[in-house]
Protein backbone atom coordinates (compact mmCIF):
# COMPACT_ATOMS: atom_id res chain seq x y z
CA UNK A 1 0.00 0.00 0.00
CA UNK A 2 1.65 3.39 -0.73
CA UNK A 3 1.17 6.39 1.28
CA UNK A 4 -1.19 8.11 -1.06
CA UNK A 5 -3.88 5.34 -0.40
CA UNK A 6 -3.13 4.74 3.34
CA UNK A 7 -6.07 4.97 5.24
CA UNK A 8 -7.07 6.01 8.55
CA UNK A 9 -9.57 4.05 10.66
CA UNK A 10 -10.95 3.19 7.11
CA UNK A 11 -10.62 5.80 5.88
CA UNK A 12 -8.83 7.84 2.78
CA UNK A 13 -6.46 11.04 4.55
CA UNK A 14 -8.72 13.27 2.74
CA UNK A 15 -11.70 11.77 4.64
CA UNK A 16 -10.22 11.81 7.94
CA UNK A 17 -9.23 15.25 8.07
CA UNK A 18 -12.71 16.79 7.11
CA UNK A 19 -14.48 14.20 9.73
CA UNK A 20 -11.25 16.17 12.51
CA UNK A 21 -13.30 19.60 11.35
CA UNK A 22 -16.69 17.85 11.60
CA UNK A 23 -16.41 16.70 14.76
CA UNK A 24 -16.72 19.66 16.61
CA UNK A 25 -20.24 19.37 15.79
CA UNK A 26 -21.01 16.54 17.94
CA UNK A 27 -21.06 18.78 20.53
CA UNK A 28 -24.65 19.06 19.30
CA UNK A 29 -25.77 15.37 20.20
CA UNK A 30 -23.59 15.26 23.43
CA UNK A 31 -22.38 18.36 25.14
CA UNK A 32 -18.42 17.77 25.58
CA UNK A 33 -17.87 15.44 22.85
CA UNK A 34 -17.11 18.18 20.28
CA UNK A 35 -14.15 19.06 22.28
CA UNK A 36 -12.70 15.36 23.06
CA UNK A 37 -13.44 13.82 19.46
CA UNK A 38 -11.38 16.04 17.11
CA UNK A 39 -8.43 16.10 19.69
CA UNK A 40 -8.65 12.18 20.34
CA UNK A 41 -8.56 11.70 16.21
CA UNK A 42 -5.62 14.04 16.04
CA UNK A 43 -3.64 12.57 18.60
CA UNK A 44 -4.05 9.37 17.47
CA UNK A 45 -2.41 9.64 14.23
CA UNK A 46 -0.79 12.74 13.86
CA UNK A 47 2.38 10.86 14.03
CA UNK A 48 1.53 9.29 10.80
CA UNK A 49 0.32 12.10 8.50
CA UNK A 50 1.86 15.46 8.24
CA UNK A 51 -1.54 16.65 6.98
CA UNK A 52 -3.53 14.87 9.99
CA UNK A 53 -1.03 17.18 11.95
CA UNK A 54 -1.66 20.24 10.28
CA UNK A 55 -5.73 19.73 10.47
CA UNK A 56 -6.07 18.81 14.10
CA UNK A 57 -3.65 21.62 15.21
CA UNK A 58 -5.81 24.16 13.51
CA UNK A 59 -9.09 22.51 15.00
CA UNK A 60 -7.42 22.62 18.56
CA UNK A 61 -6.66 25.61 17.93
CA UNK A 62 -10.20 26.91 17.36
CA UNK A 63 -11.36 24.86 20.03
CA UNK A 64 -8.84 26.59 22.47
CA UNK A 65 -9.96 30.17 21.02
CA UNK A 66 -13.33 29.14 21.31
CA UNK A 67 -13.63 27.95 25.01
CA UNK A 68 -11.90 31.74 25.42
CA UNK A 69 -14.06 33.47 23.76
CA UNK A 70 -16.84 31.59 25.71
CA UNK A 71 -15.67 32.60 28.58
CA UNK A 72 -15.88 36.07 27.56
CA UNK A 73 -19.48 35.72 26.60
CA UNK A 74 -20.43 34.19 30.10
CA UNK A 75 -19.06 37.03 32.00
CA UNK A 76 -20.93 39.50 29.79
CA UNK A 77 -23.97 37.64 30.09
CA UNK A 78 -24.07 39.76 33.16
CA UNK A 79 -25.01 42.42 30.94
CA UNK A 80 -27.28 40.29 28.61
CA UNK A 81 -24.80 41.22 25.51
CA UNK A 82 -22.64 37.96 26.30
CA UNK A 83 -25.77 36.14 25.61
CA UNK A 84 -26.03 37.11 21.91
CA UNK A 85 -22.06 36.59 22.02
CA UNK A 86 -23.29 32.71 22.31
CA UNK A 87 -25.56 32.59 20.02
CA UNK A 88 -22.92 34.46 17.60
CA UNK A 89 -20.04 31.49 18.37
CA UNK A 90 -22.69 28.74 17.74
CA UNK A 91 -23.18 29.87 13.98
CA UNK A 92 -19.66 30.63 13.40
CA UNK A 93 -18.62 27.62 14.91
CA UNK A 94 -21.17 25.48 12.70
CA UNK A 95 -20.11 27.58 9.75
CA UNK A 96 -16.31 27.55 10.43
CA UNK A 97 -16.72 23.83 10.76
CA UNK A 98 -18.28 22.94 7.34
CA UNK A 99 -16.07 25.72 5.26
CA UNK A 100 -13.02 23.43 7.45
CA UNK A 101 -14.57 19.82 5.99
CA UNK A 102 -15.16 21.11 2.19
CA UNK A 103 -11.51 22.73 2.16
CA UNK A 104 -10.09 19.25 3.84
CA UNK A 105 -11.93 16.78 1.91
CA UNK A 106 -10.47 18.90 -1.35
CA UNK A 107 -7.02 18.46 0.10
CA UNK A 108 -6.76 21.96 1.24
CA UNK A 109 -5.82 23.59 5.06
CA UNK A 110 -8.33 26.25 5.94
CA UNK A 111 -7.06 28.48 9.25
CA UNK A 112 -10.10 29.46 11.43
CA UNK A 113 -10.52 33.06 11.11
CA UNK A 114 -10.06 34.43 14.97
CA UNK A 115 -8.10 31.54 15.91
CA UNK A 116 -5.39 32.34 18.38
CA UNK A 117 -2.10 30.11 17.45
CA UNK A 118 -1.39 27.86 20.63
CA UNK A 119 -0.07 25.19 18.12
CA UNK A 120 2.39 25.89 15.50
Amino acid sequence: MTENTKEYWGMPESTYCMLIHLSQLTSIILPGLGLILPIVMWAANKDDSESIDRHGKVTVNWLISLLIYSVICGVLSIIIIGLFGFVLLAVVNFVFAIIAAIKANNGELWEYPFSFKFLK
